[in-house]
């Protein structure tokens, strides 16, 4: 930036924070009034927001430390929105513009002083958007893994058989995690029979049959036997008009005729203490 401006608003640095403060603090009451603690945080925060922003302008760029990212990533972190950092950052477009135009009459000089402003704040403004988007898809990663993860487990209920129930819609990925865990379970339990509940998948299509059946043969290839439960009328319906084979494995219309089967398979008897 051109040395004249950056000596101006060095000289000034306190009135331009006091100015660009009282906007901030606008916005805050605006937006932050719902939580005390955020608000706290902020205000510390605010500080150290403007005193970057001055710095980057003395070092030309001081985004190659990451000290910029790394404050970006903090403000996001503690739950800011980014609302917070995208409205400084044009608080401090309009408030350092304002001062210059106060002092500055020549047209084309200001025109100048627009342009760089622009240069110097663009960037760090793509930056804001930039990391808030890498911490979003971040979040909704580990969130979406630890779905699947929740959405497909095997849960051994007596000795050597397991059930697993499903819940939601089946595609590919999903498919495969519970491919995964269907086979490391039906080893680790040593299940004997494994009881595929579909009573909570929405719909059944030729899709959602076939990884079913895959499923299934995978898990007598192991030496165990799968009982697939849970289908309803309009399910068992859907499964005859698309032409799908489920003659390879045993199905029942509940767990609990599935349970009675998969008991009878392992030679066990449930008995009643009354």
């Amino acid at each position: 930036m051109d040395n004249l401006i950056v000596q101006m608003i060095n000289e000034n640095q306190e009135t331009l924070k006091n100015n660009w403060l009282d906007e901030v603090n606008i916005f805050k009451e605006k937006e932050l009034v719902a939580a005390s603690t955020t608000m706290k945080l902020s205000e510390e925060t605010d500080q150290q927001f403007f005193e970057l922003l001055i710095k980057h302008i003395n070092y030309h760029d001081i985004s190659k430390d990451g000290t910029l990212d790394q404050f970006f990533d903090q403000v996001l972190h503690t739950g800011l929105p980014l609302s917070y950092l995208t409205q400084g950052l044009q608080a401090a477009r309009r408030v350092i513009v304002n001062f210059l135009v106060e002092r500055i009459s020549d047209k084309e000089r200001l025109i100048t002083i627009y342009r760089e402003i622009d240069t110097w704040l663009d960037p760090i403004l793509n930056r804001v958007v930039e990391n808030s988007s890498q911490i979003w898809e971040r979040t909704v990663s580990i969130q979406k893994t630890a779905l699947l993860e929740l959405t497909a487990p095997l849960i051994p209920v007596f000795q050597n058989i397991s059930v697993m129930p499903l819940i939601g819609s089946i595609d590919t990925e999903r498919a495969k995690l519970i491919m995964e865990n269907l086979l490391n379970g039906v080893i680790k339990y040593r299940s004997e029979v494994v009881l595929i509940d579909i009573t909570g998948v929405p719909v059944v299509d030729t899709m959602v049959a076939h990884h079913i059946i895959q499923a299934a043969d995978a898990v007598r290839l192991l030496g165990s036997k799968c009982i697939l439960v849970g289908i309803r009328p309009e399910i068992a319906q859907t499964i005859v008009s698309l032409g799908i084979d489920l003659s390879l494995f045993p199905t029942k219309s509940s767990l609990q005729k599935g349970m009675e089967s998969a008991l009878e398979y392992t030679n066990q008897k449930l008995v009643s203490n009354k």
